[in-house]
This record gives structure tokens, sequence and C-alpha cells, in this order.
């Protein structure tokens, strides 16, 4: 029963895969930003729904240029942070550019993509990233850099969160949080549902089947207060914040 679940899963995300990039190749062009986003939002909301996750917001996200940082769980990040904030340009790693399908639906949807592996590359992005938040938009970044083994978040890169101090931007944190029917507190306080876990030697396919699988799965999307970024000293900055996603996941 429960392969019988998860193939079924399977088949609506691919459903879902197709109708967005059929949306962006043909509506997209024709729609303006807040059109686009709307779409963006759906299809992100939809693509948690195939995967039998259901989501949960609260905090408001907050208008104007912001620089969006959340703690690194899984590839379903993306979509919950995209379906709470569908304003949200996304800064990830280079990788999934190459994703089948989804990749090219990551792109769509105004991603600025980062080599992790080249110093030199992350200045690049940063001066992406400021001259995006000059414009007024919104850009999330997962400080982490690489997906963390949860419960709670690996010590933020501060290097990205340069642009906003650089633009004066302020910076909201957002916590995510994933648990299912199986989850139970740790030492924390805080229940992971293992079917997300997507670190280590787990491959892409690895967890899109455990998370085809999993029962009573459900994403918390926490958008907290803002906070200012004026004449602020990076690394602090960066330990700030995590330090605030880290006490909302443990409380």
């Amino acid at each position: 029963m429960r392969t019988a679940l998860a193939l079924w899963r399977i088949a609506r995300l691919l459903l879902q895969v197709v109708c967005g990039m059929a949306v962006m190749a043909l509506r997209f062009p024709a729609l303006d930003a807040a059109g686009r986003q709307a779409r963006i939002g759906d299809w992100s909301a939809g693509v948690l729904r195939a995967m039998g996750l259901s989501l949960t917001v609260t905090g408001q996200p907050r208008k104007g240029a912001t620089l969006m940082v959340a703690n690194h769980l899984s590839w379903l990040d993306i979509m919950a942070l995209h379906a709470a904030v569908p304003q949200a340009r996304f800064v990830a790693k280079a990788d999934v550019q190459r994703w089948p399908l989804l990749g090219r639906l990551v792109a769509g949807a105004g991603t600025l993509f980062i080599e992790r592996e080249r110093k030199r590359d992350a200045l690049r992005v940063v001066h992406a990233i400021a001259a995006s938040l000059q414009a007024g938009d919104t850009v999330a970044v997962f400080p982490e850099g690489v997906v963390g083994p949860g419960p709670l978040s690996l010590p933020f890169h501060a290097n990205l969160i340069q642009a906003a101090i650089s633009t004066g931007t302020p910076i909201q944190p957002a916590a995510l949080r994933y648990v299912d029917a199986g989850s139970r507190p740790d030492a924390t306080g805080y229940g992971l549902s293992p079917a997300v876990f997507y670190a280590g030697t787990i491959t892409l396919g690895q967890s899109l089947w455990r998370v085809a699988c999993a029962q009573g799965l459900a994403v918390q999307v926490e958008l907290l207060p803002p906070e200012p970024s004026d004449q602020a000293e990076r690394r602090a900055l960066a330990e700030r914040l995590q330090g605030l996603i880290n006490q909302r996941l443990a409380g």
C-alpha cells in the first residue's frame, strides 16, 4: 500500500513539473513580475501537495527589499519558502541547476546560482544579491552552504550576508521544520522527520522516495521579525541570525 501511494505521489510530482514548464514557456512572457510570482507560489505549493506535505506559515514576509536567511534541511526548502514568500529570489548551489526538470524550473524562477567551491564566484554572487536588493527585491539564502543534518542549523557563513550590510537592507530569518506522524521530540524539544534527511551519501532519488513514502509529513515555515544590518559586523550578525533561528527551532 505504501509503495503504491509513493508511486502515485511521484506521478503527481512529474505532472506538476510538466505543468510548471508549460506555464513558464507559454505564460511567463506575457506576465508582469507580480503575475510570475503568483504562479511560482501556486506551483511550489502544488509540489508540496503532490508529495503529500501540508504547509503551515506563521509570521509575515517583510515588504520591500529584504535578505531572507533560513536553515537548510531538504531539497523541499525552496518550494516551502516559495509557497510562503513567492516574491523571493533564491541563491542556490550550481548543482541544483543540473537537476532533471526541476533545475530548469528553479532557474526560471530567477534563482542566482553559486559555485561554492570557487571563492571568487562568491564575490560575484554577493554583487548580484546587492544589485537585486537595491532594486527592491527579496533574496533568500541558506547561509549554512550545505544541507544540515538537523534539527538545528550548522554555523552560518557570513559571505552572502555582506550584500545586506553593504546596502543597509534588513534581514528576515526564517525557521523551517519538517515533522511527520512518527516524529518525536529529541533533546532539543524538536522532532525532525527522518524522511527529509538529505545529507551525506543520500542521493536526490533516495530522498525523493523517502518523502513520497512518508505519512503525515508537514513543513512549518516561521517568518521571524526582520533584523537591521546597518553597520553590522558580518560574522557577529551571522551568529546572531543563526541563534535566532535555532532558538525558534528548539522552542
